[in-house]
């Protein structure tokens, strides 16, 4: 797929730059999973809309974060598996490929649960008949690795715009106060004097940025076949930003509309311990008097597993080439994570019962937390450097924030692994 899309010497700003817009969306994808879906849910329906400036913040975390991942692929045109493979020692990559991996397996993880759940609300289907449905979504990846990847990205682009609709959608028959919005984007005093409050707001900022996304991030951008001159890379990497910048402000939109209509249809009814999607699901219709409230939801949640299935293939791949240079047709990767994937969600479920898979869910989550260390610091620590950057290292505030920003979210990541350990 490397330099599959020809990119043009000259044209207009706007035919340059439509070239290069598709794979930000890939990696927003990875932004709005079922677990960020709890934790705006759980805010949104406790605090109202107090929490709004924390899912914003961590967009923004989010963008310098990814920005460093495309200027990686495009400036020293190596992906961030390749990266840690040529620049450490052999077994330190194997140890990192092994962490990827984990990663990986636990986003297809929340990818099988969250897809299940969509599919028990939306037909009725029983949950472990649910998770054996996600197998199928092996034939898509089939068929759309014969279609090329620009037609990879414009699926993800379809799937991501049925999700902001839906929830555009909802919002409308929820009719959220747009005052308390407002307020919501301003930090309070309350955040940082409520423990609640301050252990929610944290959960939504600490499970922001996905591992996978930065090895994805910064192979998919090295699909533009960019010209040699150190200008054309230059401008290859401001649209990159561009197209990563504009994709996670519609996951933001995507996260902080399901936290105010959290706020608008369960807060301001009295449903202040809404945390579990189904729950979500089951109240939203009867609160707001519209039934396909509840059937947009449900939607969603399935258009949300369609397209991770998409971009958790592609960065196994890549983590398998990158790091031990193994090669697999994608079917047969999607086929092998799935299975691995659905065994705990099928035996979790058929032995404690289908409330036990938020429990899941939320283990998915801290084995994320475990693995982000180990992907957010060498991206960080390898664009920094002059010696494998060249003269497309980052700048030094860039790094400097990069670097703050990875400190904040690996804290925050400890103590909620911390917290869940000691329940």
């Amino acid at each position: 797929m490397r330099r599959s899309v020809h990119v043009p010497e000259g044209g207009r700003f706007l035919r340059r730059l439509f070239v290069f817009l598709g794979p930000g969306y890939l990696v927003a994808t990875g932004y709005m999973d079922p677990g960020n879906w709890a934790t705006a849910l759980a805010g949104g329906s406790k605090f109202g809309t107090a929490l709004l400036f924390v899912a914003v913040l961590s967009s923004l975390m989010a963008i310098v974060l990814q920005s460093l991942a495309a200027r990686l692929g495009v400036g020293a045109e190596l992906d961030l598996a390749q990266a840690c493979r040529r620049h450490y020692p052999f077994p330190a990559a194997v140890g990192l490929w092994l962490l990827a991996e984990v990663g990986i397996f636990a986003t297809d993880l929340a990818e099988v649960i969250g897809t299940a759940i969509g599919l028990q609300l939306l037909f009725g289907l029983p949950l472990a008949v649910g998770i054996l449905i996600t197998v199928l979504d092996t034939f898509l990846v089939l068929a759309l690795e014969r279609a090329g990847f620009r037609k990879i990205e414009l699926f993800v682009v379809a799937m991501l715009a049925l999700i902001a609709f839906s929830f555009l959608a909802q919002l409308i028959m929820a009719r959220p106060d747009l005052a308390q919005i407002a307020q919501g984007l301003v930090p309070t005093r309350r955040f940082f004097t409520d423990p609640e409050m301050l252990y929610i707001g944290l959960g939504i900022l600490g499970a922001t940025v996905m591992p996978h996304n930065l090895f994805l991030h910064s192979f998919v951008v090295q699909t533009r076949a960019v010209a040699e001159p150190l200008e054309k890379k230059r401008e290859a990497i401001r649209f990159a930003v561009i197209d990563s910048t504009l994709a996670l402000f519609l996951a933001l939109f995507v996260n902080g509309a399901i936290l105010v209509l959290a706020a608008a249809v369960f807060h301001a009814t009295g449903h202040t311990e809404v945390a579990e999607l189904g729950e979500a699901y089951r109240l939203i219709a009867p609160l707001l008097g519209q039934p396909i409230a509840a059937t947009l939801f449900a939607v969603a949640l399935i258009a949300c597993g369609l397209n991770s299935t998409v971009t958790a293939t592609l960065t196994g791949q890549i983590v398998m080439e990158g790091f031990v240079r193994l090669r697999m047709k994608p079917a047969t990767r999607r086929l092998i994570t799935r299975c691995i994937a659905i065994a705990p969600a099928i035996g979790v479920t058929l032995y404690a019962g289908e409330s036990a898979t938020a429990q899941l869910l939320v283990l998915s989550q801290v084995a994320l937390s475990v693995t982000l260390p180990f992907a957010v610091v060498p991206l960080v620590a390898f664009t920094a450097q002059r010696s494998v950057m060249g003269e497309l290292v980052a700048p030094r505030r860039t790094t400097a924030l990069a670097a703050l920003i990875a400190a904040v979210i690996i804290a925050l990541n400890a103590k909620l692994l911390w917290d869940a350990v000691a329940g």
